[in-house]
């Protein structure tokens, strides 16, 4: 079985609180590499203690900015250092139902699933999955009317806007991404077979 770094079950960490930072209640956390962007003002966090029996306490984000190598946050609520002092050494997880809110403040995969994908306004496929791979960015698995799926980078460089309400995603790609990233349907592939 491939465990997920951090994983627990059902919840996914990201990022573990090191030490108080400040007087008003501000934690300094390590966040795991693959999860810059998971921060939001407003992002739920379920705080687990170190320690088997604890149980995860809700917090939100208040507010949060990068020191030294960390990300230090500001939970609602959490307003002093002694109040601060019991999160030190806590894991910050979200549901790993969750765990794909890819950029700051707006989406969520299962919000992607089913959008239309539009390239420099011309639509290209509907989203049919989303894959975390080892890139900065996730991959749109973008499926055609022609059976073809394309692997799009969901990256900030790209991305035009998304309106979930309408179930799009508009994207600038460059010239030629489509023609490499189309992965070679089943027709193709007999195609190519019979010319060797």
């Amino acid at each position: 079985m491939g465990s997920d770094s951090g994983a627990s079950g059902e919840f996914v960490t990201l990022a573990r609180v090191v030490k108080t930072q400040g007087r008003h209640g501000e934690v300094a956390a390590q966040v795991h590499s693959d999860v810059p962007d998971r921060f939001t003002v407003g992002t739920r966090l379920l705080a687990l203690p170190s320690g088997s029996g604890q149980h995860r306490r809700e917090l939100e984000v208040e507010s949060f900015w990068p020191h030294k190598g960390m990300l230090v946050l500001k939970f609602v609520g959490v307003d002093s250092m002694s109040a601060a002092e019991g999160l030190v050494g806590c894991e910050l997880q979200v549901p790993r139902s969750l765990r794909a809110q890819i950029e700051p403040g707006w989406t969520f995969v299962s919000d992607l699933i089913g959008c239309s994908v539009f390239d420099h306004g011309r639509e290209i496929g509907c989203i049919a999955d989303v894959q975390f791979g080892a890139g900065e960015a996730p991959l749109l698995i973008v499926a055609d009317g022609a059976g073809r799926k394309f692997d799009l980078p969901f990256a900030q460089a790209y991305l035009e806007g998304v309106d979930v309400a309408r179930k799009q995603v508009r994207m600038n790609l460059p010239e030629g991404m489509l023609e490499i990233n189309a992965a070679v349907t089943a027709e193709e592939k007999r195609e190519q077979n019979r010319k060797r």
